[in-house]
Formats: structure tokens, sequence, C-alpha cells
């Protein structure tokens, strides 16, 4: 898996049991976040046992499979560790069919837990909380034997334990109550009093896709967590323009890429970048982390009309072939679907280009855990006064909006300003006989 890649979902076993299976053939397909992927087998050999079923979440370094290959006497054989990895596996089921019966009621109502001040909760602690209904309260006051006192699994599990062997109902019942006072804004039965939409006989039901559940999470996560303030400006790209018309078949010929206005764009984001440090961060709690590197997310449309948000990596050490090269394989790959889980990781900064869909411009949604993302307009065709040392004319012109969406609690308006003027610099200030 990619870094920081810390679970994956089952979505599709591509090998029953029984089945032989070649070296590097894959046996089942996964979804990380938005990107989804196949599984190779390592070995040649039979598929003896599946360990998990799909829509099941696994965590990396997990056994998913049992491949019996050619001399073993026995498909079961498995170190010590691998059969406490399995038995935990098959005891957590187990443990939420007990609980279900005592905390049906909080699993319904319940909000879901999040990592807040100083106390981080990992990805599989929050699945196992909302699986079996704990309550913030509940996890807040739990002791961890982790570093710095961090809720581990088993943790969490021991926990689930003891309170299965005593269930407190009504105990469970009022803690969920005072969640609901603590927390309006995420308690679920405040979802429940919306209007609800009646759809009549006519209208057509369509159930949200996986990608379009995740995003609409991410989203709503997004503006939650983050004070949006966005900051307006207008860029003169007249002579990049007029150079990317000069240069994009003789571009075309020698690398065989076409050259798109995106990676200059890029290319000015990244320089700004690298003048205003303090823009390519992330929040954690109380705590500001600089980011050394300069990855740029690149939004991109899929084919099924969501977005997806690939990222080029040490962006600022790019020239504009290089950055040219590594965004049309980035937007090739995206749009065959054959993104891998680490080409969408590590992004400091986004972009996105809603000029693409005919946009002058647009108020983004910011990519937690950044800080910023900057969304460019269409390129306009415009009367313009042009300053010339013999006085100012209307010219023709070609114009753009750049609309800087970024984190109020941490970038203050100044800030946030100075940065999308720098990428306009850049832009403006581009050599007409530049060579590539």
């Amino acid at each position: 898996m990619g870094e920081s890649v810390a679970e994956a979902t089952i979505t599709s076993w591509l090998k029953e049991v029984g089945d032989t299976i070649e070296a590097d053939e894959a046996v089942l397909e996964i979804a990380t976040d938005k990107v989804d992927s196949e599984v190779p087998s390592e070995v040649d050999g039979v598929l003896v046992e599946k360990l998990f079923d799909v829509d099941d979440v696994v965590q990396v370094g997990q056994t998913i499979a049992v491949i019996e290959i050619e001399g073993e006497d026995s498909p079961a054989v498995q170190t010590p560790e691998a059969e406490q990895s399995v038995q935990e596996t098959v005891q957590q089921p187990i443990a939420v069919a007990r609980v279900e019966e005592t905390v049906s009621v909080a699993q319904e109502t319940v909000a879901p837990v999040v990592s807040s001040g100083d106390r981080f909760y990992s990805p599989l602690v929050r699945n196992i909380a909302k699986q079996e209904g704990i309550s913030q309260v509940e996890l807040d006051g739990l002791s961890g034997t982790g570093k710095d006192g961090r809720v581990t699994k088993n943790d969490i599990l021991a926990f689930v334990e003891r309170r299965s062997s005593h269930p407190e109902p009504v105990k469970t019942e009022r803690k969920v109550q005072e969640t609901s006072k603590a927390a309006p804004v995420q308690n679920k039965e405040s979802e429940k009093k919306a209007t609800p939409v009646i759809a009549s006989g006519d209208d057509e039901i369509i159930e949200m896709t996986r990608m379009g559940k995740l995003i609409a999470h991410h989203m709503v996560e997004s503006v939650q967590t983050s004070a949006h303030v966005q900051s307006f400006i207008e860029a003169d790209v007249t002579n990049i323009w007029n150079w990317r018309k000069k240069v994009k078949d003789e571009f075309f010929k020698r690398e065989g890429e076409n050259l798109t206005f995106t990676p200059i764009f890029m290319e000015a984001v990244a320089k700004a970048l690298r003048d205003y440090p303090m823009m390519n961060i992330s929040v954690q709690g109380d705590s500001i982390i600089k980011k050394k590197h300069i990855n740029l997310g690149m939004a991109a449309a899929l084919p099924d009309g969501n977005l997806i948000v690939p990222v080029i990596k040490d962006a600022d050490q790019l020239n504009l072939v290089g950055m040219t090269k590594k965004v049309n394989d980035l937007a090739t790959r995206a749009r065959n679907n054959a993104l891998k889980p680490d080409d969408i990781q590590g992004g400091t900064y986004t972009v996105t280009n809603v000029g693409t869909f005919g946009s002058i411009m647009g108020t983004p949604i910011i990519n937690q855990p950044q800080v910023g993302i900057l969304a460019l307009g269409a390129i306009r065709k415009v009367p313009a006064v042009v300053e010339t040392p013999q006085g100012d004319f209307i010219g023709i012109r070609y114009k753009m909006f750049m609309s800087h969406s970024y984190d109020h609690r941490v970038v203050n308006g100044a800030l946030g300003g100075q940065f999308v003027k720098a990428v306009k610099d850049y832009l403006e200030a581009w050599d007409s006989n530049r060579e590539i």
C-alpha cells in the first residue's frame, strides 16, 4: 500500500476458493479512500481460504487469504502471529453480535467519534467505535496503553468485552443524551429532524456511489473543520496564451506530449508556495506542521463525473517539461481509473481548474488536512486598459480570475492575499521568448 494508507475496503474477490492462481495475477480488488486497486498474488498456488468478505475493512499488514503452494502439506499452517491476527479478526464480529442487543439504541443516536485536542484516534479505533455504538464521551474516558496514552485496538476491544459482560443500557442511553447536548452539530437525531424529501411516483431515486458518499463526507467535514475565507484576483495571461500557441506543436513533436495551461499554472503555484511556505502547512490540534515538500494536488475529472485529486510530488523541483509529463500522466490514469493509492497521498496544497467547465471563478472547499486551495477560472478574451510608455489604450487581452480559499484559523487575510498575488505576478511576468 501507499505511504500513510492504514486500511482498505475489499470491494470484490476475483478468485474463489479452489481456483489456481499464478504469481502477479490479481486475487481481489480493494478501495482506499477514492482509489480502487487490484491486489496481486506473490506466488503460484491454489486459493484455499478467504479470511475476509466483500465490504470488510482490512488493516495494512493483516492476512487476507491463504494460498497453498506446491510442496505444502497443510494449507492452514500459519505462524503464531498470523494465527493471532486471524483470531482477532474472527472474534471482533462475535463481540459485535453480543453487544448489538444492549446498545441498539445507542447505535442509532450516538454521534461519530472524532480526534479532538490532544486525543488522537486511529481510523481503526474510530471504525470500531462506530460499529459498537461507542460515544465520544465513552471513548474520551478510556485510558490508552499506546504511546502517549493513545487508545489502541486492544484497549477498545477490551472495553467492548467489559460492556458486553455487564450491559448497562440505561446508563449508555444517558451518556448518549449527554453527548447530544454537548455536540448538537454531530448528533444524528438533529439530522433526522430535517424536512424529509418526498419522492413522487414520477421521480427517479438514484443511489449515491461509494465515491460520492466519501466525497460528500469529506466536503462536510472540511467545512466543519476549517474557517473558509476567499480572496479573488484577476491575472492577464496574454503572454502565456500567445507563447503556448507558438510552441505547442513543436513541443508535441519533440516530447510526444500535449502542452496544456495546467503545468504552466502549477509551476507558478509551486514558486509562490516556495515564497510563502506558511501556505504549505497543516493543522494538528493546536500545532502547525510546516511541510518540507511541496506536493501539489491536481483536481481531475473521472469518467463518472466525480473528481479525484492526484498529487504531483516535489512539484517545485520539476522543470516545465517534467511538470507537463507528470500532469498528463496523472490526468490520463485518472480518466482510466488506473491511479494507485500512493498517487493521491501526501498533498500539501491543491489546485482545481473550474474554468474547464466554463466557470469564470469559484469558491472551492479546502482539501483536508491542507489549508488552501486555488481555483483557476476560464481564460476569457476581454477589452482591457493597457499601460504603455506612450500612454494608456484599450486592447484585447486574455484574462482569468483566480479564487483562493484558505483556512482562516491559521492563514490571515494578508498571507492569503499575498500568496495569490504572487501567483498572478509569476503568470503576468511570463517570458514570451522562453525556451523549453
